[in-house]
């Protein structure tokens, strides 16, 4: 089964991904943008890592095509937590040349659709790290998440300290906020 937006289409990552993703592993201008832990990635530690994806796993990641260019980067919905009804997203366009686009936005909205109209989940959330202007603006003024919180200094970038800022949304604004945007109208 695959997800569908507008522009894109959200799939399960093949092993032919492999060689992209390791490429934007290792791109510093795509790592800067995101949290976590910036090691090289080795093609041998990619394909362990597609080894231990499952669809039945509360870790989904799913490559990001867009209609007529092909892989444009990933996203996932992770950290399902059944009871509580949660999860965690994240989105990542890979190339340059691919953002600004509205193809982050379109992922965003596909993921967020699936997530409270398909799993019945009750609340989404995400961290960005503060320079990254063009998530947080992706996420508050076109999907209508909202910053929950700070975490000062969280992150050690470029010789200094940055906030990591926690974004939240639930299902109910979720569905208010497609429909007031006439999202998915005609869709």
């Amino acid at each position: 089964m695959n997800l569908r937006g507008r522009q894109v289409t959200l799939r399960a990552i093949e092993p032919d991904d492999l060689p992209r993703l390791q490429a934007w592993a290792n791109d510093p201008q795509v790592q800067r943008l995101l949290g976590g832990w910036q090691f090289p990635v080795s093609r041998a530690d990619q394909q362990a890592w597609l080894a231990s994806l499952s669809c039945r796993s509360n870790d989904q990641r799913f490559a990001i095509d867009a209609d007529g260019t092909g892989m444009v980067g990933s996203a996932n919905l992770v950290s399902i937590d059944w009871k509580n009804r949660t999860a965690f997203h994240g989105v990542m366009i890979g190339d340059a040349e691919h953002r600004g686009r509205g193809l982050g936005r379109d992922t965003i909205m596909a993921v967020m659709r699936h997530a409270f109209d398909e799993l019945d989940l009750a609340l989404l959330d995400t961290d960005i790290i503060e320079y990254n202007t063009a998530s947080l603006k992706v996420h508050v003024e076109h999907c209508g998440w909202q910053v929950q919180g700070i975490k000062r200094g969280w992150y050690f970038r470029e010789g200094r300290r940055w906030d990591k800022l926690i974004l939240g949304i639930d299902a109910a604004r979720y569905r208010e906020w497609a429909a007031r945007h006439r999202y998915w109208d005609g869709a």
